[in-house]
Protein backbone atom coordinates (compact mmCIF):
# COMPACT_ATOMS: atom_id res chain seq x y z
CA UNK A 1 0.00 0.00 0.00
CA UNK A 2 1.56 3.50 -1.18
CA UNK A 3 2.44 6.13 1.92
CA UNK A 4 -0.67 8.15 2.29
CA UNK A 5 -2.49 7.08 5.74
CA UNK A 6 -0.34 6.86 9.24
CA UNK A 7 -2.10 3.16 9.32
CA UNK A 8 -1.03 2.77 13.02
CA UNK A 9 1.45 -0.01 15.23
CA UNK A 10 -1.85 -2.70 15.15
CA UNK A 11 -2.12 -2.15 11.30
CA UNK A 12 1.45 -2.50 10.43
CA UNK A 13 2.03 -5.48 12.92
CA UNK A 14 -1.28 -6.99 10.71
CA UNK A 15 1.20 -6.09 7.69
CA UNK A 16 4.80 -7.31 9.04
CA UNK A 17 2.82 -10.70 9.93
CA UNK A 18 1.28 -10.91 6.62
CA UNK A 19 4.16 -10.52 4.96
CA UNK A 20 5.98 -13.17 7.26
CA UNK A 21 3.46 -15.88 6.25
CA UNK A 22 3.77 -15.45 2.90
CA UNK A 23 7.41 -15.60 2.63
CA UNK A 24 7.49 -18.85 4.77
CA UNK A 25 4.09 -20.30 2.64
CA UNK A 26 4.33 -19.13 -0.72
CA UNK A 27 6.44 -22.01 -2.36
CA UNK A 28 2.61 -24.13 -1.55
CA UNK A 29 1.26 -21.47 -4.56
CA UNK A 30 2.30 -24.12 -6.78
CA UNK A 31 -0.34 -26.63 -5.75
CA UNK A 32 -3.70 -24.84 -5.64
CA UNK A 33 -5.62 -26.90 -3.30
CA UNK A 34 -2.59 -27.05 -0.96
CA UNK A 35 -2.52 -23.35 -1.31
CA UNK A 36 -5.91 -22.80 -0.38
CA UNK A 37 -6.20 -25.09 2.77
CA UNK A 38 -3.05 -22.68 3.89
CA UNK A 39 -4.92 -19.63 3.53
CA UNK A 40 -7.61 -21.09 5.07
CA UNK A 41 -6.00 -22.32 8.30
CA UNK A 42 -4.32 -18.69 8.18
CA UNK A 43 -7.72 -16.48 7.38
CA UNK A 44 -7.07 -15.29 4.07
CA UNK A 45 -9.39 -17.62 2.60
CA UNK A 46 -12.93 -15.61 2.04
CA UNK A 47 -10.83 -12.68 4.66
CA UNK A 48 -14.02 -10.04 4.97
CA UNK A 49 -16.11 -13.08 6.28
CA UNK A 50 -16.32 -13.32 10.10
CA UNK A 51 -14.78 -15.89 11.55
CA UNK A 52 -17.96 -17.76 12.88
CA UNK A 53 -18.66 -18.54 8.82
CA UNK A 54 -15.51 -19.99 8.26
CA UNK A 55 -13.73 -16.27 6.97
CA UNK A 56 -10.50 -14.41 8.40
CA UNK A 57 -12.97 -11.80 9.68
CA UNK A 58 -10.68 -9.06 9.04
CA UNK A 59 -11.46 -5.31 8.30
CA UNK A 60 -11.51 -3.20 4.79
CA UNK A 61 -8.46 -2.15 5.65
CA UNK A 62 -6.82 -5.70 6.81
CA UNK A 63 -7.56 -6.74 3.40
CA UNK A 64 -6.24 -3.93 1.43
CA UNK A 65 -3.17 -4.70 3.18
CA UNK A 66 -3.33 -8.42 2.57
CA UNK A 67 -3.95 -7.79 -1.20
CA UNK A 68 -0.93 -5.46 -1.58
CA UNK A 69 1.39 -7.96 0.35
CA UNK A 70 -0.14 -10.54 -2.18
CA UNK A 71 0.81 -8.50 -4.75
CA UNK A 72 4.26 -7.77 -3.31
CA UNK A 73 4.91 -11.31 -3.26
CA UNK A 74 4.12 -12.08 -6.41
CA UNK A 75 1.46 -14.70 -5.56
CA UNK A 76 -2.37 -15.26 -6.27
CA UNK A 77 -4.76 -14.98 -3.07
CA UNK A 78 -7.22 -17.54 -3.63
CA UNK A 79 -10.58 -16.33 -3.99
CA UNK A 80 -14.32 -18.14 -4.26
CA UNK A 81 -15.58 -15.96 -7.28
CA UNK A 82 -19.32 -14.63 -6.87
CA UNK A 83 -19.64 -17.33 -4.21
CA UNK A 84 -17.30 -14.91 -1.92
CA UNK A 85 -18.19 -11.69 -2.80
CA UNK A 86 -21.87 -11.95 -3.66
CA UNK A 87 -23.77 -14.82 -2.48
CA UNK A 88 -22.10 -15.46 0.90
CA UNK A 89 -22.78 -11.82 2.34
CA UNK A 90 -26.25 -12.40 1.53
CA UNK A 91 -26.87 -16.13 3.31
CA UNK A 92 -24.74 -14.53 6.44
CA UNK A 93 -27.01 -11.03 6.23
CA UNK A 94 -30.49 -13.04 5.50
CA UNK A 95 -29.89 -16.55 5.52
CA UNK A 96 -31.34 -18.52 8.42
CA UNK A 97 -28.84 -20.56 10.88
CA UNK A 98 -29.16 -23.88 9.19
CA UNK A 99 -29.00 -22.29 5.58
CA UNK A 100 -25.83 -20.72 6.90
CA UNK A 101 -24.48 -23.54 8.20
CA UNK A 102 -25.36 -25.68 5.18
CA UNK A 103 -24.06 -23.46 2.22
CA UNK A 104 -21.36 -21.13 3.46
CA UNK A 105 -18.79 -24.06 4.32
CA UNK A 106 -19.17 -25.59 0.75
CA UNK A 107 -18.50 -21.98 -0.62
CA UNK A 108 -15.41 -21.97 1.34
CA UNK A 109 -14.43 -25.27 0.18
CA UNK A 110 -14.62 -24.77 -3.54
CA UNK A 111 -17.81 -27.23 -4.23
CA UNK A 112 -20.01 -25.10 -4.75
CA UNK A 113 -18.64 -22.06 -7.82
CA UNK A 114 -22.03 -19.80 -8.61
CA UNK A 115 -22.84 -17.69 -11.65
CA UNK A 116 -25.29 -14.81 -11.54
CA UNK A 117 -29.01 -15.59 -12.84
CA UNK A 118 -30.27 -11.80 -12.16
CA UNK A 119 -30.26 -9.43 -15.73
CA UNK A 120 -33.45 -9.99 -17.66
CA UNK A 121 -33.54 -9.29 -22.21
CA UNK A 122 -35.81 -6.99 -20.64
CA UNK A 123 -34.45 -6.09 -16.71
CA UNK A 124 -31.06 -4.81 -16.89
CA UNK A 125 -30.85 -1.55 -15.18
CA UNK A 126 -34.75 -2.23 -14.00
CA UNK A 127 -33.74 -5.41 -12.25
CA UNK A 128 -37.41 -5.46 -10.19
CA UNK A 129 -38.85 -5.65 -13.70
CA UNK A 130 -37.48 -9.19 -14.21
CA UNK A 131 -40.37 -11.41 -15.60
CA UNK A 132 -38.84 -14.74 -14.79
CA UNK A 133 -41.45 -16.73 -12.81
CA UNK A 134 -41.37 -19.26 -10.05
CA UNK A 135 -44.23 -21.29 -8.62
CA UNK A 136 -44.11 -23.37 -5.29
CA UNK A 137 -45.00 -27.10 -5.98
CA UNK A 138 -44.38 -29.88 -3.55
CA UNK A 139 -41.83 -28.35 -1.22
CA UNK A 140 -39.97 -27.08 -4.26
CA UNK A 141 -39.52 -23.54 -6.24
CA UNK A 142 -40.25 -24.44 -9.73
CA UNK A 143 -38.46 -21.65 -11.84
CA UNK A 144 -39.16 -20.59 -15.59
CA UNK A 145 -38.03 -17.54 -17.89
CA UNK A 146 -35.00 -16.45 -19.47
CA UNK A 147 -31.39 -14.63 -17.82
CA UNK A 148 -28.61 -13.03 -20.31
CA UNK A 149 -25.00 -11.34 -19.07
CA UNK A 150 -24.30 -14.78 -17.16
CA UNK A 151 -20.70 -14.82 -16.15
CA UNK A 152 -18.90 -17.01 -15.16
CA UNK A 153 -21.56 -19.25 -16.39
CA UNK A 154 -18.72 -22.23 -17.60
CA UNK A 155 -16.87 -22.76 -14.74
CA UNK A 156 -20.60 -22.88 -12.10
CA UNK A 157 -22.61 -26.08 -10.74
CA UNK A 158 -24.85 -23.48 -8.84
CA UNK A 159 -26.34 -20.03 -9.95
CA UNK A 160 -28.19 -17.22 -7.97
CA UNK A 161 -31.33 -16.54 -9.13
CA UNK A 162 -33.92 -13.60 -8.64
CA UNK A 163 -37.58 -14.88 -10.04
CA UNK A 164 -40.95 -13.74 -9.57
CA UNK A 165 -42.51 -15.67 -6.58
CA UNK A 166 -45.79 -13.44 -6.65
CA UNK A 167 -46.96 -11.70 -9.73
CA UNK A 168 -49.60 -10.27 -8.05
CA UNK A 169 -47.66 -7.91 -5.41
CA UNK A 170 -45.83 -4.81 -6.29
CA UNK A 171 -42.89 -4.15 -8.34
CA UNK A 172 -40.15 -4.54 -5.81
CA UNK A 173 -42.21 -7.17 -3.75
CA UNK A 174 -43.38 -10.53 -4.83
CA UNK A 175 -39.80 -11.57 -5.65
CA UNK A 176 -37.39 -14.15 -4.37
CA UNK A 177 -33.84 -15.01 -4.31
CA UNK A 178 -33.21 -18.61 -5.01
CA UNK A 179 -29.93 -20.66 -5.26
CA UNK A 180 -30.35 -23.46 -7.96
CA UNK A 181 -28.29 -26.35 -8.60
CA UNK A 182 -27.26 -26.07 -12.37
CA UNK A 183 -27.55 -30.29 -12.49
CA UNK A 184 -29.74 -32.69 -10.68
CA UNK A 185 -27.92 -34.93 -8.35
CA UNK A 186 -27.61 -37.83 -10.68
CA UNK A 187 -25.87 -35.26 -12.95
CA UNK A 188 -29.16 -34.44 -14.92
CA UNK A 189 -29.51 -31.09 -16.56
CA UNK A 190 -31.76 -29.01 -13.74
CA UNK A 191 -33.76 -27.10 -16.81
CA UNK A 192 -30.96 -24.42 -17.17
CA UNK A 193 -29.33 -24.15 -20.61
CA UNK A 194 -26.53 -22.14 -21.25
CA UNK A 195 -25.95 -20.41 -24.74
CA UNK A 196 -22.90 -18.70 -24.73
CA UNK A 197 -22.92 -15.16 -26.40
CA UNK A 198 -19.60 -14.49 -28.50
CA UNK A 199 -18.13 -11.55 -27.53
CA UNK A 200 -16.03 -9.24 -30.05
CA UNK A 201 -12.78 -10.57 -28.50
CA UNK A 202 -14.17 -13.98 -30.15
CA UNK A 203 -14.15 -15.24 -26.78
CA UNK A 204 -17.25 -15.87 -24.75
CA UNK A 205 -17.31 -14.73 -20.99
CA UNK A 206 -21.00 -14.47 -20.69
CA UNK A 207 -24.35 -16.23 -21.90
CA UNK A 208 -28.05 -16.05 -22.45
CA UNK A 209 -29.46 -18.72 -20.06
CA UNK A 210 -32.78 -20.17 -20.59
CA UNK A 211 -34.73 -21.42 -17.58
CA UNK A 212 -37.44 -24.52 -18.52
CA UNK A 213 -38.73 -25.78 -14.61
CA UNK A 214 -35.97 -25.73 -12.59
CA UNK A 215 -36.29 -26.84 -9.29
CA UNK A 216 -34.62 -25.89 -6.14
CA UNK A 217 -35.98 -26.87 -2.53
CA UNK A 218 -37.36 -23.97 -0.91
CA UNK A 219 -34.96 -24.50 1.70
CA UNK A 220 -32.68 -22.88 -1.23
CA UNK A 221 -34.68 -19.76 -0.95
CA UNK A 222 -32.38 -16.90 0.68
CA UNK A 223 -34.50 -14.11 3.04
CA UNK A 224 -38.02 -16.11 2.93
CA UNK A 225 -40.24 -16.53 -0.13
CA UNK A 226 -41.33 -13.41 -1.70
CA UNK A 227 -39.18 -11.49 0.37
CA UNK A 228 -35.73 -11.51 -1.84
CA UNK A 229 -35.18 -7.95 -2.30
CA UNK A 230 -33.04 -7.46 0.93
CA UNK A 231 -30.70 -10.18 -0.22
CA UNK A 232 -30.54 -9.15 -3.95
CA UNK A 233 -29.55 -5.43 -2.19
CA UNK A 234 -26.63 -6.87 0.25
CA UNK A 235 -25.58 -8.84 -3.42
CA UNK A 236 -25.59 -5.83 -5.67
CA UNK A 237 -23.78 -3.19 -2.95
CA UNK A 238 -20.76 -5.80 -2.82
CA UNK A 239 -20.70 -6.34 -6.47
CA UNK A 240 -20.04 -2.81 -6.99
CA UNK A 241 -17.91 -1.57 -4.23
CA UNK A 242 -16.02 -4.56 -3.04
CA UNK A 243 -12.73 -3.42 -3.99
CA UNK A 244 -12.17 -0.04 -3.67
CA UNK A 245 -9.33 -0.07 -1.20
CA UNK A 246 -7.10 -2.24 -3.82
CA UNK A 247 -8.40 -1.57 -7.14
CA UNK A 248 -5.12 0.82 -8.05
CA UNK A 249 -3.13 -2.36 -7.98
CA UNK A 250 -4.13 -3.52 -11.03
CA UNK A 251 -3.71 -0.46 -12.84
CA UNK A 252 -0.82 0.20 -11.64
CA UNK A 253 0.80 -2.70 -13.09
CA UNK A 254 -0.72 -2.20 -16.19
CA UNK A 255 0.57 1.34 -16.47
CA UNK A 256 4.02 -0.97 -16.04
CA UNK A 257 2.93 -3.01 -18.84
CA UNK A 258 2.31 -0.24 -20.93
CA UNK A 259 5.25 1.85 -20.30
CA UNK A 260 7.32 -1.51 -20.94
CA UNK A 261 5.79 -1.85 -24.28
CA UNK A 262 6.14 1.64 -25.47
CA UNK A 263 9.78 1.59 -24.40
CA UNK A 264 10.87 -1.28 -25.98
CA UNK A 265 9.06 -0.20 -29.25
CA UNK A 266 11.27 3.33 -28.82
CA UNK A 267 7.94 5.26 -28.46
CA UNK A 268 8.69 7.17 -25.17
CA UNK A 269 10.28 10.33 -27.23
CA UNK A 270 7.29 11.26 -28.90
CA UNK A 271 6.01 14.40 -26.39
CA UNK A 272 2.35 13.34 -27.37
CA UNK A 273 2.86 9.62 -26.09
CA UNK A 274 4.75 10.34 -22.61
CA UNK A 275 1.83 13.19 -21.96
CA UNK A 276 -0.51 10.44 -22.27
CA UNK A 277 1.39 8.19 -20.08
CA UNK A 278 1.71 10.76 -17.58
CA UNK A 279 -2.30 11.31 -17.98
CA UNK A 280 -2.38 7.65 -17.17
CA UNK A 281 0.06 7.72 -14.55
CA UNK A 282 -2.16 10.35 -12.58
CA UNK A 283 -5.57 8.73 -13.00
CA UNK A 284 -4.05 5.97 -11.33
CA UNK A 285 -3.09 8.25 -8.65
CA UNK A 286 -6.21 9.66 -8.22
CA UNK A 287 -7.69 5.89 -7.91
CA UNK A 288 -5.21 5.15 -5.33
CA UNK A 289 -5.80 8.00 -3.37
CA UNK A 290 -9.94 7.29 -2.92
CA UNK A 291 -8.75 4.23 -2.05
CA UNK A 292 -6.85 5.47 0.73
CA UNK A 293 -9.95 7.70 1.65
CA UNK A 294 -12.16 5.05 1.51
CA UNK A 295 -8.93 2.82 4.00
CA UNK A 296 -10.01 6.28 6.35
CA UNK A 297 -13.38 5.82 6.53
CA UNK A 298 -13.22 1.72 7.33
CA UNK A 299 -10.27 2.34 9.97
CA UNK A 300 -12.75 5.32 11.53
CA UNK A 301 -15.26 2.60 11.77
CA UNK A 302 -17.52 4.77 8.93
CA UNK A 303 -19.71 3.20 6.38
CA UNK A 304 -18.00 4.25 2.59
CA UNK A 305 -21.70 3.97 1.60
CA UNK A 306 -22.92 5.47 -1.88
CA UNK A 307 -19.42 6.62 -2.74
CA UNK A 308 -18.59 2.98 -3.93
CA UNK A 309 -20.23 4.29 -7.16
CA UNK A 310 -17.84 6.64 -7.49
CA UNK A 311 -15.05 3.96 -7.62
CA UNK A 312 -17.10 2.03 -10.07
CA UNK A 313 -17.55 5.04 -12.36
CA UNK A 314 -13.60 6.06 -11.92
CA UNK A 315 -12.46 2.63 -12.90
CA UNK A 316 -14.63 1.78 -15.59
CA UNK A 317 -14.09 4.74 -17.58
CA UNK A 318 -10.53 4.82 -16.90
CA UNK A 319 -10.00 1.41 -17.81
CA UNK A 320 -11.70 2.04 -21.09
CA UNK A 321 -9.42 5.41 -21.66
CA UNK A 322 -6.71 3.93 -20.46
CA UNK A 323 -7.02 0.67 -23.28
CA UNK A 324 -7.49 3.43 -25.74
CA UNK A 325 -4.74 5.33 -25.41
CA UNK A 326 -2.30 1.25 -25.41
CA UNK A 327 -3.20 0.56 -28.50
CA UNK A 328 -3.19 4.31 -30.09
CA UNK A 329 0.88 4.54 -28.61
CA UNK A 330 1.75 1.17 -29.52
CA UNK A 331 0.01 1.30 -32.91
CA UNK A 332 0.01 -2.17 -35.11
CA UNK A 333 2.47 -3.84 -32.12
CA UNK A 334 -1.14 -3.79 -30.43
CA UNK A 335 -2.85 -6.30 -32.74
CA UNK A 336 -0.14 -8.54 -33.55
CA UNK A 337 0.13 -11.42 -30.97
CA UNK A 338 1.40 -14.84 -30.89
CA UNK A 339 -2.68 -15.14 -30.88
CA UNK A 340 -5.33 -13.92 -33.16
CA UNK A 341 -5.19 -10.18 -30.85
CA UNK A 342 -2.71 -9.50 -28.93
CA UNK A 343 -3.27 -8.94 -24.93
CA UNK A 344 -4.10 -5.55 -25.61
CA UNK A 345 -6.48 -5.51 -28.24
CA UNK A 346 -8.67 -7.74 -26.26
CA UNK A 347 -8.23 -5.79 -23.08
CA UNK A 348 -9.62 -3.21 -25.49
CA UNK A 349 -12.21 -4.84 -26.56
CA UNK A 350 -13.32 -6.39 -23.24
CA UNK A 351 -12.80 -3.07 -21.18
CA UNK A 352 -16.29 -1.80 -23.22
CA UNK A 353 -18.61 -3.43 -20.89
CA UNK A 354 -17.46 -2.11 -17.71
CA UNK A 355 -19.48 0.94 -17.68
CA UNK A 356 -22.73 -1.57 -18.05
CA UNK A 357 -21.99 -4.43 -16.06
CA UNK A 358 -22.81 -3.60 -11.96
CA UNK A 359 -24.39 -0.89 -12.40
CA UNK A 360 -24.14 1.43 -15.41
CA UNK A 361 -21.69 5.01 -15.64
CA UNK A 362 -25.77 6.21 -15.71
CA UNK A 363 -26.87 4.53 -13.23
CA UNK A 364 -23.74 5.43 -10.78
CA UNK A 365 -24.15 9.28 -11.54
CA UNK A 366 -27.57 9.18 -10.44
CA UNK A 367 -26.45 7.98 -7.30
CA UNK A 368 -23.79 10.21 -6.71
CA UNK A 369 -26.08 12.95 -7.67
CA UNK A 370 -28.95 12.04 -5.27
CA UNK A 371 -27.19 10.38 -2.16
CA UNK A 372 -24.07 12.53 -2.14
CA UNK A 373 -24.69 15.75 -3.63
CA UNK A 374 -28.10 15.70 -2.43
CA UNK A 375 -29.63 16.84 -6.42
CA UNK A 376 -33.48 15.93 -7.07
CA UNK A 377 -34.25 12.80 -8.11
CA UNK A 378 -34.49 12.62 -12.43
CA UNK A 379 -38.45 13.89 -13.24
CA UNK A 380 -40.76 10.66 -13.95
CA UNK A 381 -40.75 10.18 -17.40
CA UNK A 382 -44.56 9.60 -18.87
CA UNK A 383 -45.03 7.14 -21.76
Amino acid sequence: MAVGVDLGPELEAFRSDARSWLEEHKHLAEDKAKWADAQREAGYLCPTWPKEFGGGGLSGVQVAILGDEFRRAKVPRTGRGMGEGLVGPAVMTHGTQEQQDYFLPRILSGEDVYCQGFSEPNAGSDLAGLRTRGEVVDGEVVITGQKVWTSGFSRANMIFCLCRTDPDAPKHQGISYVLVPIRNEDGSPNGIEFRPIKQMTGGSGFAETFIDEARAPLFNVIGGLNNGWKATMVTLGNERGGNATSQHLAWQAGFQALLKDAKRLGKTSDARVRQQLAWCYTQVELMRINGLRTIGALAGGRDPGPGASINKMFWSEYSQAFTEIATNILGPAAVAGETDLSTWTKQFLANRSHTIWGGTAEIQRNIVGERILGLPKDPEVSS
